[in-house]
């Protein structure tokens, strides 16, 4: 892949009115390269882990990234990781400023893996992601996911593909 290029985010079939479902193809074992990336940076409330106000925040940043016109679906990228049991921090990858809102960019190379399962699966989704980059001889800094779907769009594709990033 280029720098700052992810694979195609493909919106054709949208079934739910608010996911996409998720095509994988291309996804899975990429090697992203990030060179000042740019990033809305957002932060959630959790319990043990489990997002509270997510869909006030995703709701909000969006709002912003659209009237911006900083996001190009066609490279729709969303890393979550949990910063801790009370807090998770939420990228989503533009290719402009957004008023009202964080900006970060990412640099640096990233290692992917496709999984499909239930969310209460990431706790054993991180040890594959270690392993991943273990196993191209780096070692593993962060480690994000991309849930590409909400809950309620999961079900109603019946698959529930989730693509971990990992920064080596």
């Amino acid at each position: 892949m280029r720098v700052n290029e992810t694979p195609r985010y493909d919106d054709s079939i949208n079934e739910t009115g608010c996911c996409p479902k998720f095509n994988p193809e291309g996804w899975d074992n990429q090697e992203l390269h990030f060179k000042d990336k740019k990033f809305v940076r957002a932060e959630t409330i959790s319990a043990a882990h489990i997002p509270i106000n997510m869909g006030k925040v995703f709701g909000r940043v969006h709002k912003h990234i659209e009237a911006a016109n900083a996001m190009n679906i066609e490279d729709a990228l969303v890393l979550s990781r949990d910063l801790s049991a009370f807090k998770g921090e939420h990228l989503f990858a533009v290719h402009d400023d957004v008023a009202k809102e964080e900006m970060i960019t990412l640099s640096g190379d990233y290692l992917t893996k496709v999984f499909e399962g239930p969310y209460r699966e990431a706790k054993h989704w991180l040890g594959e992601m270690e392993d991943l980059a273990h196993a191209a001889g780096k070692s593993p800094k962060e480690i994000y996911f991309f849930y590409t779907t909400c809950p309620k769009c999961a079900k109603a594709y019946a698959k529930n593909y989730v693509v971990g990033v990992v920064s080596v």
